[in-house]
Order: C-alpha cells, then structure tokens, then sequence
C-alpha cells in the first residue's frame, strides 16, 4: 500500500499528519533579529565609563541609536547618558557619568542617516592595560557582551581609551595593545576590524612621553587610528571635562569614519 492509498483508506490521519509536520517546522525556526545595527564595542577604563557631568544637553536620547543592555527581556534601548551603565564590569552606578561615547555615536548617526547604530559599551575606571590582555575578565566580558549583540547586527569597531595606569609603560605599551587588538579581531571574526584609541589629558611629562608613543599605532597595526587630546582639559588632572569630553568622542568619530567608509 502506497501513501497515497494509505490516506484514502484512512483520510481521519492526514490532519494528525499535517498537525505534527507543523509543529516540527515551528519548532524548527529560529527567531531573527527584526533590526540590523552597525555595533561599536567601546572599552577602557574611567575616562571611557565617562566621569564628565551630564549636563542638560547631554540628558536627550541619541536619535537612531541603541545602546546594549543585554537583558533577556529587553535587549537593546535608546541609547541615553549614562552609556556606561550596563557594563558588566563597571564599578558602581553613581561614578558612571558622561564619556566620549555619547557624541561619537551621535556623529557616526548623522555621517550614517540609513544606518542604525548600536553601542556596547563595557568599561571599567583604574584597570590597567594587563587586566584587559586576552584571557583576562575584562577582555572576555567584553567579547561576551558584543558577541551576544552581533547576533543582531555587524560589528564596524571598536573605540579604545585606556593608559592613565600605563603611563610608566611606554615602551611595553604597543607591543601588549597590538596583541589585544589582533586578538579581538580574531574572536570577532574581522581580521580588519577599525580600531581608534586616544590619546591621555597631556597634565604631566609620562603623559607627554605615552601621547607621543601612542601615534605610532597605526604604523604599527592596519586598520587603527589614533585621537589627540589637544586643547582638552580636565577637572582633576586625569578625567576629561563634559565639554572636553564631548569634543573628544567627535573626533572619535571623525578617525573611526576614515577606517569605515
């Protein structure tokens, strides 16, 4: 008996028959992201978890940007000040302020009106560049984070600000933030990916000595760029002000469009 006979012969299974191929189909299908971001993973340590003050016009939300939360029940957000705040390695909430990241996604936005945007931003104020080496819990956390949002976009780069506890190490510098850079790109799966680091509020002589050797990374690795800090300020000697900060991410922004379009 073919099938064709079997479901004359008892008609009442073909509807059990076509209930359960559904089923197996439904449960087959695997649920795609409604949206697709271009994401930018930003990491360091306090002047990138912002310590500036959010000031009335740093309060609005960033239009055609998310920011990652990461939340099973809520994935992404608008992304509004402070960015820092949903770092699973940030110290405690009240510390997290205004950072460059607020007018770097701002710009990106505008130089890319038919691009959504989308921010995971995972820093960590007073971490030295050893605790963010491969292996080590703020670099895996990291990767974790913007891993779990490229599920819902391309990552495009990542934004770099750390060395105010480095600033003794300049000769080491390099080599150790060359291996961190070609390890992420290995573990995203971007040999290429855009890489922008900043240069440190210039307050002292090591500070000098470190913005001086940091301009020498894109000579060192491709596809990398460097910010200046030129005529930033800070209030206290080592954290950039609000309105530097806010100058400070749209340079961000201008170096990390060079690498990207």
């Amino acid at each position: 008996m073919n099938m064709q006979q079997f479901f004359l012969r008892f008609p009442f299974l073909i509807f059990i028959f076509l209930a359960c191929e559904a089923q197996i189909e439904e449960t087959l299908v695997i649920e795609k992201p409604k949206s697709v971001y271009d994401i930018y993973l930003l990491i360091g340590q306090s002047n990138m978890a912002g310590r500036g003050e959010i000031e009335l016009q740093d309060k609005d939300t960033l239009a055609n940007v998310v920011l990652f939360k990461g939340d099973a029940n809520q994935m992404w957000e608008k992304a509004a000040n402070p960015l820092n705040k949903y770092s699973t390695v940030r110290k405690d909430l009240s510390m997290q302020k205004l950072g460059p990241g607020y007018t770097f996604a701002r710009k990106i936005a505008e130089a890319n009106p038919e691009r959504k945007i989308a921010l995971v931003v995972n820093a960590r104020g007073g971490t030295s560049l050893s605790e963010w080496m491969p292996g080590e819990n703020l670099y895996s956390e990291a990767v974790k984070r913007v891993k779990a949002a490229g599920v819902y976009g391309v990552n495009k780069g990542i934004v770099w600000h750390q060395g105010e506890s480095d600033v003794s190490k300049s000769d080491t510098y390099l080599d150790n933030v060359s291996i961190i850079i070609t390890s992420l790109r290995r573990d995203l799966g971007n040999t290429a990916l855009p890489f922008v680091a900043g240069q440190l509020a210039p307050e002292n002589a090591q500070r000098i000595e470190f913005n001086s050797m940091i301009l020498q990374l894109p000579v060192r690795m491709p596809m990398t760029g460097v910010v200046t800090t030129e005529g930033l300020t800070t209030f206290d000697g080592t954290h950039f002000n609000s309105a530097s900060q806010r100058i400070l991410g749209e340079r961000y922004a201008l170096e990390m469009l060079k690498l990207t379009q």
